[in-house]
C-alpha cells in the first residue's frame, strides 16, 4: 500500500510539472497575447478562485477585475469568457465561422466517443451539421408548419391549465409547484410535435419511462465533471457521470426507437403541413451519405432526444422565473393581468392570435430572458481555428463561454439592470432577441443560434398568459413578495434554487371559473 501511495504521489507531481510547463509554453509561444485573467495555479488552474457562487456569477465578478474578454484555466482547459456586448459583437460578426465549433463535455461523448454524431447541439460545424440546421429551419420551425400545429400547442397548454385547476380544487389553500406543471406541459408539447402523442399520459407507460431517463440525463449532464478539466482522468470517469449519462441516454434511445419502429411498421405518415416532426425525419432517413438530406436511424434518435432535453428545461426555467418575478413585483403582475383581461373576453380562452395585441405580456417575457437567460453561457463554443477577438489571440480548440447573464445585467448598457422592469421593452426601437442586438442575446447569435426561437416566441407568452388570465395567484404560508427566495440554482439551465409554490385561485371571469362553477352545481 505504501508503494502505491509513493507511486501515486510521484505521478501527481509529474502531472503538475507537465501542466505547468504546457501553460508556460502556450503563453510564451503566443507572446502573452491571450486575454488577461487571474493568475492560475499549476494543474488546477483557476478552479479554486471561482468561489462557491454559481459560475456565471463568479465569472462576472472576475471580469470586472480582468476585463470583458478574460482567460481562465479550468484545470488544463483553456477557456475564454466573453462578458460584454462589444466583445460578443466582435465574436459573432467577425469570427463567427472560426468560433462555431462546440466544446463537447465527457458526459455527452457516448460510449464510443461519437456522442455528438447527428447532434444539432453538439456536432462540430461541418456539412452534416449544416444539413441538420437547414432541415430544422425549413421543416421544423418554418412559419407554415408552426401555424399548422397551433392546435397542438393550445391543447397542451389547456391541459396544463386544467391540471392546475384540478389541483386547486382539492383544497382552497393548496399551493402548487408551478415549475412541475410547466415541465409537464413542455414535455408533452415536444411529444406531440414529434410523435403526435401525450407521452405523459396515464396509459403511456413507455412515455413515463422516457421522461424518467430524460430527467436523469439532464441531472447528470448538469454536474461539474473533473474529467472535463483533467484529461488524464477521462478513462477513469471518477464521478461516473459519463457512465450514468450514457446509460440513461441509451435507455431513452431504445424507447424512442420503439416509437419510430411503430411509425415505420404502420406506415402512418401525415400529408403536407400536418406531418409531425417524426414524419419529416423519416422522410429523409437513409444511409447518412446519399442525398442532400440523408441520415441514419441513430441520427433520428439523437435529434428526437435533443428536442426533449433542450426544449423542456429551457421552457420550464423561463416560465417559472417569469411567474416568480411577477409575484415578487405585485404591481407588474396587476398590470399584465389587467392587459390580458381587457383584451380577452371572459367567455373564451387566450389564443395565439392574441399575443400581438398584448405588448406588455411580451415585454414581461423579454425582461425575464434578460435577467434569467435559461443558458447563462449559451452552449459552449470552441475555436475551430485560431483567431483574434479585439487585440487578443484565441488559440484553436479554446473553449469560449459567452456570459449572457452578465451582458444582460451590464450597468453600462441597461438602466437599473437588477430591476425587473418590463417597461424598458415597451420603448420605441428597443432591442429584440433575434441575435442582432448583442446586448441582448438569450438565444445566442450567428450560425449556432437556437433554431427553435420561432417556436419559443409562441409558446412562452401563450403559456404564461393563459395562467395569468385564468387564475389569480397568492403566495403560500402568508409569505410576502419581498420575502421570496429568488436564489438561482444551476444545472443545465438556470433554474430557481427553491421551486416556486403558489396558490392558484380561478379568476371569476375566466372559462376555468365557469367550468368549476358548473361542476360544483352538478
Amino acid at each position: 500500500m505504501e508503494y502505491y501511495g509513493v507511486v501515486g504521489l510521484v505521478l501527481a507531481v509529474l502531472v503538475w510539472i507537465w501542466l505547468a510547463m504546457v501553460m508556460k509554453h502556450i503563453r510564451v509561444k503566443l507572446g502573452h497575447q491571450l486575454p488577461p485573467g487571474p493568475r492560475c495555479w499549476p494543474v488546477v488552474g483557476n478552479i479554486f478562485q471561482l468561489g462557491l457562487s454559481p459560475p456565471h456569477e463568479s465569472f462576472t465578478i472576475l471580469s470586472r477585475r480582468h476585463g470583458p474578454i478574460m482567460t481562465l484555466w479550468l484545470g488544463s482547459m483553456c477557456t475564454v469568457v466573453v462578458s460584454s456586448c462589444e466583445a460578443a459583437r466582435d465574436m459573432f460578426k467577425n469570427n463567427d465561422a472560426a468560433l462555431a465549433g462546440r466544446k463537447v463535455y465527457e458526459a455527452m461523448k457516448g460510449n464510443h466517443n461519437h456522442g455528438s454524431e447527428g447532434s444539432l447541439i453538439t456536432s462540430q460545424y461541418d456539412a452534416h451539421w449544416r444539413m441538420l440546421r437547414r432541415l430544422s429551419t425549413t421543416e421544423f420551425f418554418v412559419t407554415s408548419r408552426l401555424d399548422a400545429m397551433q392546435g397542438v400547442r393550445a391543447k397542451c397548454i389547456d391541459r396544463m391549465v386544467h391540471l392546475i385547476d384540478e389541483a386547486a380544487a382539492e383544497s382552497s389553500n393548496c399551493a402548487v409547484d408551478v415549475g412541475k406543471f410547466f415541465f409537464l406541459m413542455a414535455f408533452n408539447l415536444i411529444g406531440n410535435l414529434i410523435f403526435s402523442k401525450d407521452l405523459l399520459d396515464p396509459e403511456m407507460e413507455r412515455g413515463a419511462r422516457f421522461y424518467y431517463h430524460a430527467i436523469k440525463v439532464m441531472k447528470y449532464a448538469g454536474k461539474p465533471n473533473v474529467a472535463d478539466f483533467f484529461p488524464i482522468l477521462k478513462w477513469l470517469d471518477p464521478q461516473g457521470i459519463r457512465r450514468n449519462t450514457q446509460f440513461h441516454v441509451e435507455r431513452a434511445f431504445e424507447i424512442a426507437g420503439w416509437f419510430i419502429k411503430q411509425r415505420m411498421e404502420n406506415d402512418i405518415v401525415g400529408n403536407g403541413n400536418s406531418k409531425d416532426f417524426l414524419d419529416v425525419l423519416l422522410q429523409f432517413r437513409g444511409d447518412g451519405v446519399s442525398g442532400p438530406y440523408s441520415f441514419t436511424s441513430r441520427t433520428i434518435n439523437v435529434v428526437v432526444f435533443e428536442m426533449f432535453t433542450a426544449g423542456t428545461d429551457t421552457t420550464t426555467s423561463t416560465l417559472e422565473w417569469a411567474m416568480a418575478e411577477l409575484l415578487h413585483n405585485p404591481r407588474t403582475l396587476s398590470k399584465v393581468q389587467m392587459e390580458l383581461r381587457s383584451k380577452i373576453s371572459s367567455d373564451r380562452k387566450m389564443e395565439e392570435k392574441d399575443i400581438e395585441s398584448l405588448p406588455y405580456l411580451k415585454a414581461v417575457i423579454k425582461e425575464t430572458l434578460r435577467l434569467h437567460p435559461p443558458l447563462p453561457f449559451l452552449v459552449p463554443h470552441m475555436a475551430m481555428d485560431s483567431c483574434m477577438i479585439g487585440d487578443y489571440f484565441i488559440p484553436k480548440e479554446t473553449q469560449i463561454l459567452v456570459n449572457v447573464w452578465a451582458i444582460g445585467r451590464d450597468p453600462k448598457v441597461w438602466d437599473a439592470p437588477l430591476l425587473f422592469w418590463p417597461e424598458r421593452f415597451m420603448q420605441p426601437n428597443m432591442v429584440d432577441y433575434k441575435g442582432h442586438h448583442f446586448e441582448y442575446i438569450p438565444f445566442g447569435s450567428g450560425r449556432r443560434m437556437c433554431p427553435a426561437l420561432p417556436l419559443a416566441s409562441r409558446v412562452l407568452p401563450l403559456a404564461l398568459g393563459s395562467l395569468l388570465n385564468s387564475f389569480d395567484w397568492i403566495l403560500s404560508d402568508g409569505l410576502k413578495p419581498e420575502e421570496m427566495d429568488m436564489t438561482e440554482g444551476m444545472g443545465i439551465t438556470l433554474r430557481k434554487a427553491v421551486p416556486l409554490k403558489v396558490i392558484p385561485v380561478p379568476y371569476k371571469g375566466s372559462p376555468v371559473a365557469a367550468a368549476a362553477a358548473a361542476v360544483a352545481g352538478e
